[in-house]
């Protein structure tokens, strides 16, 4: 079942007075935008713009995936407590705008949260857009192809690699809902900021204090987007402690999947780029060149890892069909599992960077193909 995040808002000059609304629909695994709504309704007050920003943004959800499970953010207290149930309806203005965005989807599909002011800038924005459109006497005019919802007002559907794809690229209803993968490099390590390489076959360090922190981060921003429905990790201590917190924030238990191990450098283990260069020189070479070549001292070779993880992939998408899960893991892998997806050569390897604790999200679906959605998003980890 496809998950969204739906954030609107609406506001009023003189409340009352001249007001519009703004929503924007997140798919939630990743966050990415897919469909920006916004009108200018003339004279009214903010909590009545709020209310109309909530149903235009539910009915843009719905035209997207009418079985979706859907979670509205939004600024204003009033709309969330009254939606959640918890505060009763009583200006007569509201009462049937709540029933129609009770009407949208089945209460069950739907969750409510309140976020402060500065989380819901993207619908704020798209509000004073609207209503600085109604001051010049215009409508808001989206900058790509607009179609009118069925709540009013105009949608611009945000084009993505899923949409700008072949056919059979894109979600099609009868492809049903991909798994979709939630790539999470681990937290650093101490030999993480000394750039050393760490494997499988090395000293299998814990995570830093500073990794823990990250993943500490991590595990509060999956936890407000609520799409996480699995979480599977790398045996490695690292991996199995950067989900051990994530999978206690979410109330998931943590599945180990060998798979996921990150490459065995073999006799680089431990060292800098700069002293396999020195010591290994013939070696090194060899590698960067040609992904049959192993590290010296019989590590993994990248022809090697690719292969164990396209097992482990299809392994995991037929497991994980059309659920959202979680995949705890390392360099190597992930970007391997982002390289198989693009279809890119092995030497892209080396131009992808993947910092700790970053999240990246790949979709596969039925008919075998897959679309990355996100890669190296590191914006939970800012202060």
């Amino acid at each position: 079942m496809r998950e969204f995040i739906v954030e609107a808002d609406g506001g009023s000059r003189g409340n009352p007075g001249p007001a519009g609304y703004g929503t924007v629909v997140r798919d939630a695994a990743t966050g990415e935008p897919l469909t920006e709504v916004a009108e200018y309704i003339g004279v009214a007050t903010n909590n009545v713009a709020e209310y109309r920003g909530l149903v235009a943004g539910l009915r843009a959800a719905h035209t997207l995936d009418p079985t979706a499970r859907v979670h509205v953010r939004m600024d204003s207290k009033l709309v969330i407590e009254q939606m959640s149930g918890r505060w009763k309806i009583k200006h007569p203005d509201m009462k049937p705008l709540a029933t129609e965005a009770r009407s949208v989807f089945p209460p069950d599909q739907v969750t409510y949260e309140w976020i402060p002011r500065e989380q819901n800038k993207h619908a704020d924005r798209l509000a004073n857009e609207a209503m600085d459109a109604g001051a010049r006497g215009q409508q808001w005019s989206p900058t790509e192809s607009a179609a009118a919802t069925a709540g009013g007002g105009q949608r611009r559907d945000i084009p993505d690699e899923e949409h700008r794809s072949t056919p059979g690229w894109s979600s099609a209803p009868d492809l049903g809902a991909p798994a979709t993968f939630v790539l999470l490099r681990h937290g650093e390590t101490p030999l993480t900021p000394q750039k050393r390489f760490s494997g499988s076959g090395g000293t299998d360090p814990s995570l830093s204090a500073a990794g823990r922190e990250q993943a500490q981060r991590v595990a509060a921003a999956l936890a407000r987007r609520g799409t996480i429905q699995a979480v599977v990790s790398s045996p490695l201590t690292r991996t199995r402690e950067t989900a051990a917190a994530v999978a206690a924030r979410l109330g998931l238990e943590v599945t180990i999947e060998d798979g996921l191990r990150e490459t065995d450098f073999g006799a680089w283990e431990g060292l800098t780029f700069g002293e396999v260069r020195e010591r290994y020189p013939d070696d090194l070479n060899a590698w960067l060149a040609d992904p049959e070549a192993r590290p010296t001292g019989g590590g993994e070779s990248f022809a090697e890892t690719a292969t164990r993880i396209a097992a482990t992939r299809d392994k995991l998408v037929a497991a994980h069909a059309g659920r959202t899960v979680l995949l705890v893991s390392h360099v190597t892998p992930i970007k391997t599992l982002v390289r198989l997806a693009l279809g890119a050569p092995p030497e892209s390897l080396f131009r992808m960077e993947l910092s700790a604790a970053s999240l990246s999200a790949v979709a596969y679906y039925a008919d075998g193909n897959a679309s990355v959605r996100l890669f190296n998003d590191t914006s939970h980890l800012r202060p």
